[in-house]
């Protein structure tokens, strides 16, 4: 990459000077808000860390307070509590709370971009050395200043900050290849849901619907947990309620199957799939049901079919919820003409693989960039040290 060789060539011969983060940036504290200040409704949303990952369960406040408990599009933040890291906030004015620092970097000595990278090529590493807390990790502000970052010529500032501004060139290059392939992904799930949620909608009369337990054989008294003081580990899958729990040596299943989830909480969450296929050599315990069918196309069929509706309707229990066999074996299944189903499965399995597929598709596409950006993060920032830096 030609970039790379550029790269050598600009800091060939370049002092660098390893410098803890309070000399080169300040960390700014947010504010640390009692319950009934957190509001349902309010003029200014309070940045929490979990809001980096979801927009819901915003809290608000009507608080007026000093600029720096403030902050606003462009600023660079770290977490520093259950979840380490920077991020370049994009959100709009928010105040932000107790545990997350809004860090403000000498311009005179480092870029905000060139830092965030800083701060991100060293997150795994502060979490080894530096995180405390049994139950919810944290770092300090005084661990986190003192951590030492390399600063190229420092002496003279402005080829600092010119070698500095090239790196984050670079690096945004990448970053921006990530990105443009995420939304990618992101636009090709919502384009794979419209068409499931088409391919499997039938006007009334349009098909017959059976049940469950008319088109599958159950499984269910076949398997068995395995507590983990008696499993040996070897290389068959050990499948619980959401997919892969261990590897053991020994194996129940051997074929194609369907799985359900059993388990209510998951069934509710569907943060992953509900219905899933396995194959080969399987040990599958007893949070998961078991389903035979007769065909590829009947088992993907109803696998998407599952995964497209809602199943609390046959969610019984109110202390630990469940999909029980009688309930599962009870859902109405629309069930086309053999053909239409190959068709319908047939199509969802190209969107599947596209959006799903960790061996093809974009996810597979994503990784590897991502896994590129980290090498030449890595290679850029990786600056010789000094010995006492060392």
């Amino acid at each position: 990459m030609s970039n790379i060789s550029f790269i050598e060539k600009l800091l060939d011969g370049v002092e660098v000077e390893w410098k803890p983060l309070g000399e080169v940036a300040r960390f700014i504290n947010g504010r640390a808000y009692k319950k009934p200040e957190l509001l349902e409704q309010g003029k200014y949303p309070v940045l929490r860390v979990g809001n980096f990952f979801t927009n819901a369960n915003w809290y608000y406040s009507d608080l007026e307070l000093d600029e720096d408990k403030y902050c606003d599009n462009g600023d660079l933040l770290y977490a520093w509590s259950a979840s380490f890291g920077p991020r370049i906030w994009e959100g709009g004015k928010v105040i932000y709370h107790y545990h997350i620092w809004k860090v403000i970097p000498n311009a005179d000595q480092v870029l905000k971009k060139f830092l965030f990278y800083l701060l991100e090529w060293d997150t795994k590493a502060l979490q080894g050395e530096h995180g405390t807390g049994s139950t919810m990790m944290h770092v300090s502000k005084g661990a986190i200043e003192s951590r030492l970052v390399p600063i190229p010529c420092p002496d003279k500032p402005e080829k600092s900050l010119a070698i500095q501004a090239e790196i984050v060139r670079i690096l945004d290059a990448f970053t921006a290849m990530t990105a443009e392939l995420t939304a990618e992904l992101n636009m090709r799930k919502t384009q794979y849901n419209y068409y499931r949620d088409q391919l499997l909608s039938f006007e009334e009369g349009e098909v017959e619907w059976k049940t469950l337990g008319d088109l599958a054989e159950n499984l269910d008294s076949k398997r068995k947990p395995i507590t983990s003081g008696l499993r040996e580990a070897g290389e068959i899958p050990y499948y619980g309620a959401s997919g892969i729990v261990d590897y053991v040596k020994g194996y129940i299943f051997d074929g194609d199957y369907l799985l359900v989830s059993e388990d209510g909480a998951n069934l509710l969450a569907r943060n992953t799939p509900i219905a899933f296929s396995i194959s080969g050599k399987t040990w599958v315990n007893n949070h998961a049901h078991v389903l035979k069918f007769e065909t590829y196309a009947e088992r993907k069929y109803v696998e998407y079919y599952l995964n497209s509706i809602d199943l609390t309707p046959y969610i019984s229990g109110a202390a630990q919820p469940k999909l029980n066999k009688k309930n599962l074996e009870s859902i109405n299944i629309p069930n086309p003409a053999p053909k239409e189903k190959e068709r319908i499965v047939a199509i969802l399995d190209k969107f599947d693989s596209l959006t799903c597929s960790i061996q093809e598709g974009l996810p597979r596409e994503i990784e590897l960039r991502q896994k590129q950006y980290e090498y030449y993060r890595d290679m850029l920032l990786s600056f010789p040290k000094s010995d006492e830096a060392a």
